[in-house]
């Protein structure tokens, strides 16, 4: 196995030339989303690298009240992300959507750590941080995308809705299918993903782990284990966010106090 190949900086600037692909696509059809793609790409590249100079003296410090505050520090990140793309108020919302990522996470992140992988010191940087950001990161389109179902449906089924509350339903009851149908269509990319990885797919994991010089068997092993713990993540993460969302955005009347932002 060779090890791992260095990429210089010019050889990184001269693929990001490529991005005049989707600038082209974007003018062509008037999308309307270079501003937002360029702000998106910026942010990714400084917080990208500010992460890379962190995590290099978080690794080296590996202190455990360091690497569990920076936990904490993604978990608030990471749900203040969704309720954004998803144009929610962030005050209602920001509490029982961090937790429902929080109780989901830190007990998969944990039981990865103590029984699974066993590295020294258990809450060593080299793997809480980017295994915690791989289940918090796959989770948040998923989230994105069902809150965006949910209340969604409340404007466009608000007949059905209002009908269901009038004949006498609880609101939990009334909401019940825009919850379900909401869970489905999150959970729609992760079941097409497991269903084609090894054959279609290559996962990142899988990947980093080759080309980082390990043997593809191990990797195929890692690649199992955080799959499976997206999955688990995904599916308890949503089922909380949702119903603990519910619960604050939804008076006993059954008004809801939630609703999706207009860009008009």
């Amino acid at each position: 196995m060779q090890d791992v190949i260095d990429i210089s900086w010019w050889q990184l600037l001269l693929f990001s030339s490529l991005l005049i692909l989707p600038i082209g696509i974007n003018h062509h059809f008037k999308l309307g989303l270079a501003r937002e793609a360029s702000i998106s790409i910026a942010r990714m590249a400084v917080q990208l690298f500010l992460v890379g100079l962190y995590l290099e003296y978080l690794f080296k410090l590996d202190s455990v009240w360091i690497n569990l505050l920076w936990l904490s520090i993604m978990i608030v990140v990471g749900a203040s992300s969704i309720i954004e793309k998803a144009k929610l108020p962030r005050k209602l919302l920001l509490l029982p959507i961090a937790t429902g990522l929080s109780i989901t996470c830190i007990p998969i992140v944990l039981f990865i750590c103590f029984y699974i992988i066993k590295p020294m010191p258990l809450f060593g940087a080299q793997y809480l941080i980017p295994i915690a950001g791989m289940l918090l990161g796959n989770s948040l389109s998923s989230n994105i995308v069902a809150l965006q179902n949910l209340f969604g449906a409340f404007e466009t089924q608000k007949s059905e809705y209002e009908a269901a509350i009038a004949l006498g339903a609880s609101p939990t009851y009334a909401s019940a299918p825009f919850v379900r149908n909401a869970m489905q269509k999150a959970m729609s990319p992760i079941m097409a993903s497991m269903a084609t990885t090894g054959l279609v797919t290559l996962p990142g994991m899988m990947t980093g782990q080759i080309l980082g010089g390990a043997s593809p068997m191990i990797a195929i092993k890692y690649q199992l284990m955080i799959m499976l713990a997206i999955f688990i993540m995904m599916s308890t993460s949503l089922a909380l966010a949702l119903n603990l969302s519910l619960k604050v955005a939804l008076t006993k009347e059954g008004r809801v106090k939630a609703k999706i932002k207009n860009n008009t």
